[in-house]
């Protein structure tokens, strides 16, 4: 029998009512230090057994609650990934604004903070100024394909072999400009070139007329976590950037906990 419909007013307040429900058994959840029982769980919300069973149901299969075995639950793993997310954004951000404001007085260009998500770089910040030579392409919280990007060949360069592959059958490596790279061969080469280099470049692949220059960024435990980028006309480019570039990135990663191995 097909479900009756809803009066639009009754849909908002019944999608609302799950959410307040689903945050309720988190809340629970969250204040066990062991595994919790069904029981235990529906006695702490008020909700009924088979209401807070359905909702653990579909937060079993986001991986964000764990079944450790039938009627029993804890917080999943991905509330720790999506946690680690929003703590490294926030504290690569902070770290960098200082040495983002030098670079760009220093290059009088705009300075792109970016992470990777996904098979994207999703831009957190920058420094840009009227006096910069060119207009900003990409907003902060704009994206662009990994293979496309300064900062995204970074962190392809810290994939392996197998992912590279993965991510280009999985993207298909589509093209903005004729300088974008579009064959596998080509891509690995290129990301071989990053790797000796320490560095990564952008040579008008994702926009006409623009180039880039990228370092990484790492954290405490040495895992890339944020790219840090110079974006300028493509005849305005100075390779004495990428030494003041470099040096920013280290000052950053180094706020965040890095230190290098001898």
């Amino acid at each position: 029998m097909a479900r009756p419909r809803l009066h639009p007013a009754e849909e908002g307040k019944t999608a609302i009512q799950v959410i307040d429900r689903m945050v309720r058994l988190l809340d629970a959840l969250a204040t066990q230090p062991e595994p919790a029982s069904l029981k235990l769980l529906s006695s702490r919300t008020g909700l009924h057994p088979s209401t807070a069973h359905r909702i653990l149901n579909d937060l079993v299969v986001a991986r964000i609650v764990d079944r450790i075995e039938p009627g029993t639950y804890q917080l999943g793993i991905r509330l720790l990934e999506l946690g680690n997310l929003v703590k490294a954004r926030l504290n690569v951000r902070d770290a960098a604004l200082g040495p983002m404001r030098e670079l760009h007085t220093g290059a009088q260009q705009p300075v792109n903070l970016s992470i990777r998500q996904g098979d994207e770089i999703d831009y957190i910040e920058r420094a840009v100024s009227e006096r910069s030579g060119m207009q900003v392409v990409r907003a902060v919280g704009g994206r662009a394909p990994l293979h496309l990007t300064s900062v995204g060949k970074l962190f392809l360069a810290a994939d392996d072999e197998a992912a590279v592959r993965a991510y280009a059958e999985r993207t298909g490596l589509p093209s903005q400009t004729p300088n974008s790279i579009g064959r596998l061969s080509d891509l690995e080469a290129e990301l071989a070139r990053v790797k000796s280099r320490g560095y990564a470049r952008d040579n008008e692949e994702l926009e006409p007329g623009v180039r880039c220059v990228a370092a990484g960024i790492r954290d405490d435990s040495g895992r890339l976590v944020a790219g840090l980028s110079i974006s300028a006309p493509a005849e305005q480019v100075q390779e004495h950037w990428i030494e003041l570039l470099r040096q920013k990135a280290d000052a950053i990663s180094n706020a965040l906990g890095y230190t290098p191995a001898d």
